[in-house]
């Protein structure tokens, strides 16, 4: 009888990164997985659930408007310790650094099951950046069993922090293995880009640049359409209205701005493929734009992926307008520059991070001996 592993994930992003793992286990022999989608961002999550084919087990559908963290937590623990106390799975994974994750994390624990943490090991040594998910990723990695690091900078994070390197185990990162499948996939150019123009793609969605930082981020996208009239911006708005209201306000009136709805999966690697730069304060572009040997320049002080930066392949611009403008204005006019970027090797793995995540928990629950390549 094959042992159930509990899937847990309620963003886009996880979804994105764990479509991958599901797929893998349902190739095991050994495994089978338990599907569990608490519905954190309940549209954008669905996107994604139909281009991977992941149908959930359990769809809790939990958000509600205007809801607190603390509110949200409660209810996410009570809600997935039904489940589990249902079902009884063997081993529950999480990915990344959301609250559904420290819910699923200490429902985990309360019932004695262990967990395996994929992105496991990221840090920016501050509690309050990013806020929640820093401390959500701390408190998750002490109740873990399996640390799933996604490079070896994280993996040695993990050590240093004192867990056991027999339970540290790098195996790249599962948004690539995604990244390669959502390419194989057909799918719709949302902007063309007229010959002799660039488009600029931009996302951000982090709570710490509400307010005020995200105004700068707009007033740099204005700076930069006023110096260079043959650039465009593709600008898909998070629905939060903290995002939308702001981006709307000042951006929508602009003839070279494109606002759109968030784009499906697909949607959003065409449109990553036909950008030139890449301006962001999403993680898994950081991780997904370098694959494409596209420039990424992160929207934030601080960054839990490090790798990238160190590579060339991204660089750290804050929310400083003019911090932005010169950043992307050096790239726009240094072709040496901009090549070095975007020719630069990816730090996250070779698209075979889901296998080896399966081949572990075979091996850790009976099934077989461990791999090798940790």
């Amino acid at each position: 009888m094959k042992k159930k592993i509990a899937v847990l994930f309620g963003t886009r992003p996880e979804a994105i990164k764990m479509a991958p793992v599901v797929s893998a286990i349902q190739r095991s022999s050994h495994l089978e997985p338990l599907v569990i989608a608490t519905a954190q961002h309940r549209e954008m999550l669905d996107q994604v659930l139909r281009v991977f084919d992941v149908k959930p087990d359990f769809d809790l559908d939990l958000m509600r408007p205007n809801q607190t963290l603390a509110g949200l937590t409660s209810r996410l623990i009570a809600t997935i310790d039904d489940v589990v106390r249902e079902t009884a799975p063997a081993a529950i994974l999480v990915q990344g650094d959301t609250t559904s994750v420290l819910a699923g994390t200490l429902v985990a624990f309360y019932n004695n099951i262990p967990v395996g943490h994929v992105e496991a090991g990221l840090r920016t040594h501050d509690i309050r950046n990013p806020f929640p998910e820093e401390m959500n990723r701390v408190l998750t990695g002490r109740l873990t069993r399996w640390h799933f690091a996604p490079t070896q900078s994280s993996a040695e994070n993990l050590i240093r922090e004192g867990y056991s390197p027999e339970k540290v185990y790098l195996t790249g990162n599962t948004v690539i293995d995604a990244l390669l499948e959502g390419r194989r996939h057909p799918s719709k150019q949302v902007r063309s880009v007229a010959e002799g123009r660039r488009m600029i793609l931009v996302t951000t969605h982090r709570r710490e640049n509400f307010g005020k930082p995200l105004q700068r981020i707009c007033d740099a996208v204005l700076q930069l359409l006023e110096r260079n009239p043959a650039l465009e911006f593709l600008f898909p708005v998070h629905p939060n209205p903290n995002v939308s209201s702001v981006v709307r306000e000042l951006l929508s009136k602009h003839a070279r701005v494109t606002l759109c709805e968030p784009l499906d999966y697909l949607s959003f690697i065409a449109a990553m493929e036909a950008s030139y730069i890449i301006l962001s304060d999403s993680g898994g572009v950081q991780e997904e734009a370098p694959a494409l040997g596209k420039p990424v320049l992160v929207l934030r002080n601080e960054t839990e992926r490090p790798e990238a930066v160190a590579a060339g392949v991204a660089q750290l611009v804050g929310t400083d307008t003019s911090v932005i403008v010169n950043a992307v204005q050096q790239l726009l006019d240094d072709p040496v520059a901009y090549t070095k970027m975007a020719l630069g090797a990816s730090p996250y793995g070779d698209g075979q991070s889901a296998r080896r995540i399966t081949d572990i928990l075979e091996a850790e629950l009976g099934s077989g001996f461990l791999p090798c390549n940790r």
